[in-house]
């Protein structure tokens, strides 16, 4: 009898079909030159995202500058080709002098579409209380967003695809998609949690809206936050040469896209979201977002390998190892390849992984390891 899985008899027929390693892999013995492969791995990963065109680096206007809790905090505001302004925040320590390594700060999906950046941030004493919930729930009452700008750095957090100012309005759905909901008050808990709740069944026409058209979803929040990585490395504030991004869960998922992506990304802490195509298959595909999936990369790359097509850059994974979103054998494979990668580069010293006891979340400690990461491979 097969074990239980999301596809019944079926799945461990599927969990065979990809090569292990896949067609792409570093780890297939026919690569022996690293830039080679990765220009080949690389232009296929970007081929099978199906990205829209989103512009070059976007024109910002700045709203308004202020300075809170010792930080110099800028609203910023810019226009993609598509979708409502893309609302953003750059923090950076107050009187702050000369090039400032970068970070992009990648917020989480949770379940909670209606906000976007204000979920890793802190701009004033007065928080929403959802966001006072939610800060506390995963990052341990901390906006790391701004800690890790308190030591030294420029930390752009923008909201992408489907969350906060880039949401989906309900007045612009049918009636038939929307129901009875109206637009939300946004000091109004139960509206908003009702929003997140239609946010969420939305999914499945999103996924097969962007189907219809050509893209997927990736490929759209993904050259998203290539748009904002260039925004931060145009800066006159910040060194090009030295920008990182750190994110949680979805956060997590965009660290390990745009660090396949984009030559500007040189460190990278993925939190919250490593696993295997094999897991995802399996095992854990109802736990996640339509955020994940791009049909048929799994032939060419495994999904830690994605993240990999940085080596020889610095990558730090963080995991927990009684994360409801995955196995922990999964977890523990997607390390091996990962660390098989690195090895084969010759750069086992730019790569860690470590497992934390708990549930899903980027707590205080986690933050310690990856503010030191980041301090160790962008300050020197």
């Amino acid at each position: 009898m097969p074990t239980e899985n999301m596809l019944g008899a079926y799945g461990e027929w599927a969990a065979a079909l990809p090569s292990d390693p896949p067609r792409l892999s570093f780890r297939q013995a026919e690569f022996k030159n690293l830039n080679d492969w990765r220009k080949l791995a690389r232009e296929r990963y970007r081929q099978m995202l199906l990205q829209p065109k989103s512009g070059g680096t976007p024109k910002v206007t700045v709203q308004h500058e202020f300075e809170h809790d010792g930080l110099t905090i800028e609203h910023l505001q810019w226009q993609l080709p598509y979708g409502p302004p893309t609302e953003a925040v750059l923090l950076k320590p107050a009187g702050a002098k000369g090039k400032l390594p970068g970070i992009v700060g990648l917020h989480d999906h949770g379940g909670n579409k209606y906000f976007g950046l204000r979920k890793i941030t802190r701009t004033s004493k007065e928080q929403h209380p959802l966001m006072v919930k939610h800060q506390d729930h995963y990052y341990g009452g901390s906006a790391w967003a701004n800690e890790l700008a308190r030591r030294g750095y420029a930390v752009l957090v923008h909201d992408t695809f489907a969350f906060g100012s880039r949401r989906v309005r309900l007045g612009d759905v049918p009636k038939t998609i929307k129901g009875a909901l109206q637009e939300v008050d946004p000091e109004n808990e139960e509206e908003i949690q009702r929003y997140n709740q239609f946010a969420s069944r939305h999914e499945n026409e999103v996924a097969k809206s962007l189907f219809c058209a050509g893209l997927t979803w990736p490929g759209v929040f993904s050259g998203e936050d290539e748009r904002a990585t260039d925004y931060l490395a145009s800066r006159p504030d910040v060194d090009a040469d030295r920008i990182g991004c750190c994110g949680l869960s979805g956060g997590g998922l965009r660290t390990v896209m745009l660090t396949g992506l984009h030559p500007r990304i040189k460190v990278a802490c993925c939190v919250g979201m490593m696993t295997t195509w094999r897991d995802y298959l399996l095992n854990k595909c109802y736990t996640h977002t339509w955020m994940c999936y791009i049909p048929t990369l799994a032939r060419d790359l495994d999904y830690p390998e994605i993240l990999g097509l940085a080596v020889p850059n610095p990558v730090l994974v963080l995991n927990n190892n009684q994360d409801q979103l995955f196995t922990l054998p999964e977890m523990q494979r997607a390390d091996q390849i990962l660390g098989d990668v690195y090895k084969k580069a010759k750069a086992t010293d730019r790569y860690r992984a470590s497992f934390y006891d708990g549930p899903h979340k980027f707590d205080v400690p986690m933050q310690k390891e990856a503010f030191e990461w980041f301090d160790r491979w962008l300050k020197a």
